[in-house]
């Protein structure tokens, strides 16, 4: 099984350039492009939040035109950019999208590998949360299943990421979601986004990554004072390939065009 993640586009509405100068509609569309190019198709395509930047319906309405090429299904889960309900609305045919506001949480059991998309969403804060109810749902979930190797995806981290002006923005609940996690030894992964860079650490008895945005980039500064910052670093999106010998690989994929590929050859 291979997941594709594409995570952070931050869809502006139709002819505007996010922060004056980013045209995430055209990125996200060589994401696309680079997705449905690969030489092994992916089985689904997750979309880990912010994926439009103001929740608005005329956003969503571009997003769905950019991503309608894609070969592959997608699933998304909401990031702090986003809005529930127009989120939900922007994709009517994807039945375990809970409408009316409701935590965007589904269990996904199409592959081999189960698939989770947790709602980490805070409405009107930029941090995440894990909240007793939702919890609740995840502890539930997990143990309905627990022989499936298990996925689950989310926008926010649970852990610090040592970019100061980040993690400030806080999660709540974040080791209430780490003991969930660590009763259920299936998980294989939490696939998350919102830093905008590839990251990765051991995380309750698991691991839990972060990819990079098909947009822009947040700044590497790992200084206490380090700014809000973003650069235009070559966008990206990660492959995670699962077998049953294996487990979980995982791969950063730069978008763009790149010399070769070129065989190998002995120096002259």
């Amino acid at each position: 099984m291979l997941i594709a993640q594409l995570t952070d586009p931050h869809i502006a509405g139709p002819g505007h350039l996010l922060c004056r100068r980013i045209d995430t509609a055209s990125l996200l569309a060589g994401a696309v492009a680079a997705v449905n190019a690969l030489n092994t198709p992916p089985d689904v395509v997750l979309l880990t939040g912010d994926l439009v930047d103001a929740g608005r319906p005329e956003e969503y309405g571009l997003l769905r035109e950019i991503l309608q090429p894609l070969k592959a299904p997608v699933l998304p889960v909401p990031g702090n950019h986003d809005e529930r309900g127009a989120l939900a609305a922007a994709f009517p045919e994807l039945a375990c999208l809970p409408q009316g506001g409701a935590f965007v949480q589904y269990a996904v059991e199409d592959w081999p590998v189960r698939l989770i998309g947790l709602d980490t969403v805070v409405p009107g804060a930029v941090g995440g949360a894990m909240c007793a109810e939702r919890l609740a749902w995840l502890d539930a979930t997990l143990s309905e299943r627990p022989e499936r190797p298990t996925v689950l995806f989310l926008h926010h981290p649970p852990f610090r990421t040592g970019i100061v002006h980040m993690d400030g923005f806080g999660f709540d609940g974040m080791d209430a979601f780490a003991a969930v996690v660590r009763r259920h030894p299936q998980v294989e992964r939490a696939l998350c986004g919102h830093m905008h860079r590839p990251i990765q650490r051991r995380w309750a008895g698991t691991l839990a990554s972060t990819a990079p945005s098909t947009a822009h980039q947040v700044a590497l500064d790992l200084s206490e004072g380090g700014p809000a910052c973003f650069v235009m670093e070559p966008p990206g999106f990660q492959l995670h390939l699962w077998r049953e010998d294996t487990g979980l690989v995982s791969h950063t994929v730069a978008i763009g065009r790149w010399d070769g590929p070129h065989p190998f050859q002995p120096p002259t």
